[in-house]
């Protein structure tokens, strides 16, 4: 259940850079630690509905409906195409409000929350991940389920909130430097669209 094992796997799977990662640390350079942790939190509640799916057992629907996971999978690779041309496209000069504005907060994190819900294989690995570490002769197997969800949950957060914070603190490096910005700019652009078609292309 909760032990040594399922916090080190837990941990190393998180600090695996993915779509979410990497959206928490380009908005980290971009816009500063105050969006970055906006970001953190939209990736992290992202997480719920592949959580809700697994429960329910929405994910044997995913396996047997290839139409379902074609559609979810699609829609989710054209968000990511769609993030990597805006980011491509813009060119304009940084600027956020240090105090940060709840609105602008808000739509970071429903951008960070779209990314996570989008991608239908983190229904699969959750369902595939979690009950490895649930005893099989437990009398609340849900409990358990819930409680290493909300553990993984919490790691999440707290390892994307230090990429964010990480990332923001070269984000005056890069504010004095056009030139690296153009290409940060474009090099995130490159890595969302190749994300893009890597989950395009998954079986």
């Amino acid at each position: 259940m909760l032990n040594a094992e399922f916090l080190l796997t837990s941990l190393i799977v998180v600090l695996i850079p993915g779509t979410g990662a990497i959206y928490t640390i380009s908005t980290g350079i971009f816009l500063g630690w105050r969006a970055s942790i906006a970001a953190a939190v939209g990736c992290t509640a992202g997480i719920l509905p592949h959580l809700l799916a697994s429960i329910l057992g929405l994910t044997l629907v995913l396996h047997i409906s290839a139409v379902v996971f074609q559609l979810l999978k699609f829609v989710g690779a054209a968000y990511l195409l769609y993030l990597a041309w805006q980011m491509w496209r813009d060119n304009n000069a940084l600027t956020f409000n240090s105090a940060g504005s709840s609105k602008s907060a808000w739509q970071i994190a429903v951008k960070a929350f779209l990314l996570n819900i989008l991608n239908p294989k983190l229904t699969i690995f959750f369902l595939a991940f979690l009950p490895l570490f649930i005893p099989r002769d437990s009398d609340s197997p849900i409990g358990i389920f819930l409680l290493l969800s909300a553990v993984f949950m919490l790691i999440t957060l707290i390892v994307f909130v230090v990429y964010g914070v990480l990332a923001s603190a070269v984000r005056n490096f890069v504010l004095q430097s056009p030139k690296t910005l153009f290409w940060l700019r474009r090099s995130f652009a490159v890595i969302f669209a190749a994300l893009g078609v890597r989950l395009a292309v998954t079986d």
